[in-house]
């Protein structure tokens, strides 16, 4: 049966009507053939009837799931006006939903000769390369959405496999799966644990770069997407069934649901898993390269890599914006998805050259009656010129804040920065960092604070390594961030010296105290808790090992417990969640204050902020009926603090409490210390978190 002429949307291919309906963009093609394939591997080809509108489609009646097919698609091949097209190579649909067959890689790959980018491959690729296949819908309506409001939102990031593989409680054969991240054992941690949000590393279809498989590694991260719509079968307990890992994703969504939790994907549009002009042809490339890819304007043959990864996605074409928003509604949709982190999110606002927070993307995003509902979390930079936008995307966004990593991290580790423990910059990113969010647009939830996440040290490896150890990725340690703000704490690595324990265990509370007492939405790494570590490696994106698995053999209890406390107390206490602007940059809200003082109790003046000789800090937060103080000693030494307008209790300590009087308490070296009003006599006491007891 042959195809005849069908609709041109919706793009790739839709079971309909008694067939299959499929339908592929380009613009500059001049025909475009669909393979299929039999159980014998024979394939088919017949070319779409039909073209309009830059869409190529055709409908195959009889046609149902379980249809394998690629395309081939003809056009000019002529590399230096930014066209690749080569019918020998077997392209994937970019809006398949299901994947099968093993990729490898192969010079039959390359649209053009190795060595020659002026003459085109003839080497056919079909039997190598990745194949769609059409899907069944799944059974059943997806799961309800989780709605958190921002201001209650914790996010805890954790990679699908490295949560489960080595966790006890999991069935040996859910290990490492969508499955076993919803398995009961892991859920009972992620509850009691109480955070609200998981944003998980990419699970979308990806392909490990050439050199990591020269060197038997793999793209463990999986920031190299090749199929968009496609949950990642590495991470299904049955990696060969694409139904059944579709399946398996959509039931460890509502299981994370029906636990109360949101599931917030991270999702990577700003380039492709083809490379630069260089790379392989898989998909993209092949089906229109100068529609979907950006180019030098003086070079048109050249790949714009604004991403670091070789290609960079092109916001300014129609035909990109829709494919992302119909990837992103089908996630929420069909999958049951609660919000998205974008990686290198710069890329989606650049219609032209530069950054527009009015960019279409962003306007059509913010108008979609299902996607704007959603939880939208940018990585706020890429490697384009300007790329740096922290404060500067949407209303409603939230925005990874790498200024609070920094600023933190260097006013408790001290590395011999100038401004390291400053008390100026220690207050606006406890206050929500209003000089990098627009406090007439934006709310604090707008900053997703953190300290440590998947890219870059673990919290245990920021305070036992002063450098990166990368060995093990085969890049001669020239791969990951070089100033990480760390401090080994007076040993590099492992340490059996109980001064360098002590004090790294003091400076992770500190650490994390300061995250959780922050206005803002706190963002915790997945096994922090736990005291988890990389050895030093501070790019593990290659690792698929016990590298990156955290081990559950050697949880640290009393950390977790401690973490899990600060939870509680930020949970307990609405002046740590609150979602109106505090501080001196605040112009917004008077009728929550906040009191900045020394410790001596005296209000701080201007000169204060920047005294080099004293960097401890006391915080009077929210309002006069139920107020917070909040005691941060950054010192070597411990420090006496003034606490006046009393009675105080102690409701959290990250270190045992020195000797302390009325209306006096002495904070350890390298700990933060919070109190609440006690119970007058015949007052019912609060519903607060226990004290910590380090």
């Amino acid at each position: 049966m042959s195809l005849i002429p069908g609709l041109p949307y919706p793009l790739g291919a839709s079971w309909r009507d008694g067939g299959v309906n499929f339908a592929v963009a380009s613009d500059h093609a001049t025909a475009v053939d669909l393979c299929t394939f039999d159980s014998a591997e024979r394939e088919r080809t017949q070319p779409l009837p039909a073209h309009e509108d830059g869409v190529w489609h055709g409908f195959w009646p009889g046609a149902g799931p379980g249809l394998r097919y690629g395309f081939r698609v003809h056009g000019p091949y002529a590399p230096e006006r930014g066209h690749r097209f080569n019918p020998h190579k077997l392209l994937l649909d970019p809006y398949a939903r299901e994947i099968v067959g093993r990729f490898v890689w192969d010079d039959a790959h390359f649209g053009y000769v190795r060595g020659r980018h002026d003459l085109s491959d003839t080497h056919d690729n079909a039997g190598l390369a990745l194949i769609a296949r059409v899907a069944a819908p799944l059974p059943g309506p997806p799961p309800i959405a989780v709605r958190v409001p921002r201001a209650e939102t914790v996010i805890y990031e954790l990679h699908v496999k490295g949560f489960s593989k080595l966790h006890p409680g999991v069935p040996e054969p859910l290990r490492g799966t969508y499955a076993g991240l919803a398995h009961p054992a892991c859920v009972a941690h992620l509850r009691g644990l109480g955070v609200t949000t998981l944003s998980l590393l990419p699970v979308h279809y990806a392909l490990s770069e050439r050199h990591l498989s020269a060197h038997k590694l793999t793209n463990y991260w999986g920031y190299n997407t090749i199929g968009w719509f496609c949950p990642d079968p590495r991470w299904s307990s049955t990696p060969g069934d694409p139904t059944a890992t579709r399946a398996e994703f959509r039931a460890m969504v509502a299981g994370l649901h029906a636990a109360g939790l949101e599931v917030v994907l991270d999702v990577v549009f700003n380039h492709s898993a083809e490379a630069d002009e260089r790379g392989p042809t898989l998909s993209l490339r092949g089906i229109d390269e100068a529609l979907y890819y950006r180019h030098a304007p003086d070079n048109p043959g050249h790949n714009l890599n604004w991403t670091g990864c070789g290609n960079t996605l092109d916001f300014s074409e129609p035909r990109v914006v829709q494919l992302v928003l119909d990837c992103l509604r089908y996630w929420v949709e069909q999958m049951g998805v609660d919000g998205f982190r974008f990686d290198l999110a710069s890329i989606l606002g650049r219609a032209g050259r530069g950054f527009d927070p009015n960019a279409p993307f962003f306007v059509a995003l913010g108008q979609d009656p299902v996607l704007a509902r959603t939880k939208l979390i940018a990585e706020p930079w890429d490697l384009g010129p300007h790329g740096y936008q922290l404060g500067r995307f949407p209303q409603g966004w939230l925005e990874w804040n790498d200024r609070y990593r920094d600023g933190v991290r260097r006013f408790w580790l001290q590395t011999g920065r100038p401004d390291d423990a400053d008390r100026a910059e220690l207050a606006q990113r406890l206050a929500g960092s209003s000089d990098r969010f627009n406090p007439e647009r934006r709310a604090p939830s707008a900053s997703v604070n953190f300290i440590t996440a998947h890219d870059g040290f673990t919290l245990a490896d920021l305070l036992s390594y002063s450098r990166k150890h990368n060995l093990a990725n085969g890049e001669d340690n020239r791969d990951g961030h070089t100033p990480n703000y760390s401090n080994n704490c007076g040993a590099e690595g492992p340490s059996d010296d109980p001064r360098v324990l002590e004090l790294r265990a003091d400076l992770a509370r500190a650490l994390l105290a300061t995250l959780f007492v922050s206005q803002g939405t706190p963002m915790l790494l997945a096994g922090d808790e736990l005291g988890r570590s990389q050895a030093g490696n501070n790019n593990a994106y290659c690792q698929d090992n016990p590298i990156n698995w955290i081990n559950w053999a050697e949880v640290d209890e009393p950390l977790l417990e401690f973490v899990t406390q600060l939870i509680a107390l930020r949970r307990e206490h609405p002046a740590l969640r609150q979602d109106r602007w505090i501080g001196p940059h605040s112009r917004t809200d008077r009728s929550r204050p906040v009191e900045w003082r020394r410790p001596d109790g005296a209000p701080m003046a201007v000169e204060d902020w920047h005294d080099s000789a004293n960097h401890g800090l006391m915080v009077r937060l929210g309002e006069s009926e139920d107020p917070l103080l909040l005691l941060f000693n950054p010192e070597r030494v411990a420090q006496e603090f003034e606490v006046a307008d009393g009675p105080w209790s102690v409701i959290l300590a990250s270190a045992a409490i020195g000797p302390s009087a009325a209306g006096r308490i002495t904070v350890p070296a390298h700990a933060v210390v919070a109190l609440a009003r006690a119970p007058e006599p015949n007052r019912p006491p609060q519903n607060r978190p226990p004290r910590s007891r380090p």
